[in-house]
């Protein structure tokens, strides 16, 4: 395959950044899209260039860290992928591709492709996890948990968060990301005794680190790859507006 890659070239987050273009060929049709920039690196190196900076781990969609937005959106047009899951059989020979960064405040640009999403780690620090001694592995069935609420934790935990949801958000809003960790533990029976106090430091947290609030126009879902429902955000609405009443009342 034949392509014109427009690609954002930044040094560092001080630097100021530029759509750089690449043509490059011999792309084959099985590669994924992470392969193929794995080849025009290759190419750039050989040419003496800086090769293109990206995030990439697993490579099996199950890490989030391929953050990048293809032709405008996060991950690509497929549906509940991740960038490492797209090939490029999805394209066509000669087609022109842009390749940005996932763009928000709190996502600064490392350089090139690059991102820093610590701010999710730091959410999660502020109440994604449960204090209650779990000691060594149970039997599955020790503790009992409603078929409901266990599928619920389930898909709500499915998160990887990549940083889909903020990128496709006009007001970069967390809140998709936010509602699937707090949806993930308050099913649980492990999670409720911090129940409270995870919904209001999470939220707290979220808005600390400068994420925009949700308008409803559900676009995080639309480019979620794990697809994680909407509906999360609205019962973390829910959640919060009960804790901050009971804070209130103790």
């Amino acid at each position: 395959m034949n392509l014109t890659l427009k690609v954002w070239r930044q040094k560092d987050k001080d630097s100021r950044g530029e759509i750089e273009t690449h043509d490059v060929s011999g792309i084959p049709e099985e590669a994924s899209f992470l392969e193929m920039l794995d080849i025009v690196n290759n190419q750039i190196i050989e040419g003496g260039g800086d090769p293109i900076a990206f995030d990439h781990d697993c490579r099996e969609g199950i890490c989030g860290m391929c953050s990048l937005t293809i032709n405008g959106i996060p991950h690509g047009k497929d549906h509940g992928i991740t960038t490492c899951q797209l090939h490029m059989r999805k394209f066509s020979d000669g087609d022109t591709i842009y390749i940005e960064p996932f763009r928000a405040k709190p996502f600064p640009i490392l350089r090139d492709l690059m991102v820093d999403r610590s701010s999710f780690d730091r959410i999660i620090e502020s109440g994604g996890y449960v204090s209650v001694r779990t000691g060594s592995a149970v039997d599955a069935n020790a503790i009992p948990v409603e078929k409901k609420n266990a599928d619920t934790a389930f898909d709500a935990a499915t998160c990887i968060g990549c940083g889909a949801c903020v990128a496709s958000c006009k007001n970069g809003s967390a809140m998709l990301f936010v509602s699937a960790k707090v949806k993930h533990l308050n099913s649980l029976p492990q999670g409720e005794p911090e129940k409270t106090r995870r919904v209001l430091n999470m939220v707290n947290q979220m808005d600390n680190e400068g994420f925009g609030n949700c308008t409803n126009h559900f676009e995080c879902e639309a480019v979620c790859p794990k697809s994680i429902k909407s509906q999360f955000i609205s019962d973390l609405n829910r959640q919060y507006g009960l804790a901050v009443a009971k804070e209130a009342i103790t």
